[in-house]
């Protein structure tokens, strides 16, 4: 039951997101059910209920009949707080939700249902730019945490330069930066994404110490070197086995010897029975990319091993982006 109902709670969040309930409340500091029904701009009964929904599903608390958000609510619903993670929860339900529906198509055909690989390059060229925006905006607060997970766990204290490969408005960089200030970082994405970065960087006051290099990590013949560590967060799991192969061999011929690559996924136990978090995750590679898929501790061991490196470690992380860090290093 809980499987099949499943969308309801999410459908509950996302209704809530859209109707400004949490950045309500987060402006009123708590309200009746009669204030919150004005200001909504809806009917007694609906409002019961969706008030209803959301105290049950811990996001709004109810005390003598006036309701505040959660401490989770508050942190990361209300609109314009620096963890602002709404926008994930609107582009989910307008832009991954619909092509769910249409999961049974793309297992039959193969192909993604977010976009049509006949006629456009990726999702991401000619998608509703508010879509992309909220995208953008919930991956740096996602991969923020999944950074800190990754500080925790691997020490960066032997590094000095890092290569964030593909790695976005640079949330990792930020992350790791901050924690182990003598790092410095480059990240090395499209030009479009880049000038996200240097925007969110200057933001953070962090220009001195994350720069950014504009390339396409997959059609050029070689990675920038100058970087003891390259960093692959949620890059592998877009693409087909060849292409991460391929890859991880220029991040070996540009990494110096004794250099370490990272790989940073949600990665699948080897008899691929789980974690859900992995396996799901793979079927939503189904429905946003021609090729990509989640893979295994033992493939991605496999590719790294051929691409010349050794001293491979797996170091569990706790985040929602990762379950873990895959350390290796060029002999």
């Amino acid at each position: 039951m809980e499987l099949t109902t499943g969308f309801w709670r999410f459908k509950a969040l996302a209704a809530a997101v859209d109707l400004g309930l949490f950045t309500t409340l987060s402006g009123l500091g708590s309200a009746n059910a009669a204030e919150l029904t004005a200001a909504l701009h809806l009917d007694p009964r609906p409002a019961r209920m969706l008030l209803a929904s959301c105290a049950s599903l811990g996001l709004v608390v109810r005390e003598n009949d006036r309701y505040r958000n959660s401490e989770t609510a508050e942190h990361f619903l209300v609109e314009g707080r620096p963890h602002w993670f709404g926008g994930f929860v609107r582009y989910s339900d307008r832009h991954a939700y619909p092509a769910w529906h249409d999961l049974q198509k793309a297992l039959l055909t193969n192909r993604p249902t977010t976009w049509d690989p006949d006629t456009q390059e990726s999702a991401f060229v000619t998608a509703d730019p508010a879509i992309l925006n909220d995208f953008w905006g919930a991956m740096f607060t996602l991969s923020s945490f999944t950074a800190d997970a990754l500080a925790d766990a691997h020490d960066f204290t032997p590094h000095r330069r890092l290569l964030d490969v593909g790695g976005g408005t640079g949330a990792f960089p930020a992350g790791l930066c901050r924690r182990y200030p003598h790092l410095r970082a480059t990240v090395l994405d499209l030009p479009r994404v880049t000038a996200m970065t240097r925007e969110k960087m200057a933001g953070l006051g962090l220009e001195h110490a994350v720069s950014t290099h504009d390339g396409d990590f997959l059609a050029e013949p070689a990675l920038p070197e100058g970087h003891d560590v390259f960093l692959l967060s949620m890059i592998l799991h877009d693409w087909d086995e060849a292409t991460g192969r391929a890859l991880l061999t220029k991040c070996h011929a540009a990494l110096p010897t004794g250099g370490t690559v990272i790989i940073c996924e949600l990665v699948l136990d080897n008899d691929e029975t789980g974690p859900a978090p992995a396996a799901l995750m793979g079927l939503n590679m189904l429905i946003e990319t021609r090729s990509g898929h989640n893979y295994t501790h033992a493939e991605y061991t496999d590719w790294l091993t051929g691409a010349g490196f050794t001293d491979i470690t797996t170091v569990p992380l706790v985040a929602a982006g990762a379950n873990a860090a895959i350390v290796a290093r060029k002999p």
